[in-house]
């Protein structure tokens, strides 16, 4: 018999995954966790890029979080995410262009945002690219 994990993935918006998986992988702070059924438990942060979740069947989900907190215990997984999106629904156009706009914010250091909230969001919308390139990539 094939051992699951129930994967749970949410954000402010609603929940965006819920299911059963055979492993799931997600951008922790210090890097990329494998996860599999029977895990120890663990908390821990997450940084902004994709998670992966593969189904018993083999079939794989792809999501962007802009991170947010990653809660396993042995038979489940809970993705609590600022923000939460199908790889698919990434909007490319949009993430260069937020990359455009926080990368300008660098170079004009206005008052109105940090240094700090600027880099974040330059993160951000790296992650959303190297997501949308790495499914590009499946595709061909």
């Amino acid at each position: 018999m094939a051992h699951t994990i129930n994967v749970d993935i949410v954000s402010a918006e609603g929940e965006i995954f819920s299911g059963e998986a055979a492993m799931v992988f997600v951008p922790a702070v210090q890097g990329e966790i494998g996860i599999a059924p029977r895990h120890a438990p663990l908390l821990t942060a997450l940084k902004a890029g994709e998670v992966r979740v593969q189904t018993p069947d083999g079939e794989e989900h792809d999501f962007y979080v802009g991170g947010g907190m990653l809660e396993i215990q042995p038979q489940r997984v809970t993705v609590l995410a600022d923000t939460a999106l199908r790889a698919k629904d990434l909007d490319e156009a949009a993430a260069l262009a937020a990359r455009q706009r926080a990368d300008e914010m660098l170079r004009e250091r206005g008052e109105e945002i940090s240094i700090a909230d600027a880099e974040a969001e330059v993160a951000r919308a790296v992650e959303q690219l190297r997501t949308i390139a790495r499914l590009r990539k499946l595709r061909k």
